[in-house]
């Protein structure tokens, strides 16, 4: 679905160059957020033994305990996916 964003402003020329900022802004620090919360995803495998994919299927299987940690890793796989969803779509967005 595509949508459309209208932006009214008395200086127009001055708008698309700072949207086109931001936005570029805003991608460095999600990449940032990306990288910080893939290492930590990959402190949470290595100490644990495991992948994050089989660790999420068997927590979710009730195989794994519910502790502090596991909630942890837990929130930093939704954090990574919410992270990758909001680049995704601002990445693809286009100014004309």
């Amino acid at each position: 679905m595509i949508q459309q964003i209208t932006i009214t402003t008395a200086a127009p020329e001055h708008v698309k160059p700072l949207v086109e900022t931001a936005i570029q802004n805003e991608l460095k620090t999600l990449l940032h957020g990306i990288k910080r919360t893939r290492e930590q995803l990959a402190h949470f495998e290595q100490r644990l033994g495991m992948q994050s994919e089989d660790f999420e299927r068997r927590f979710n299987a009730g195989e794994i305990e519910e502790t502090l940690d596991t909630i942890d890793w837990l929130m930093e796989i939704e954090a990574l996916r919410l992270l990758d969803k909001d680049y995704n779509v601002l990445r693809e967005a286009h100014l004309d």
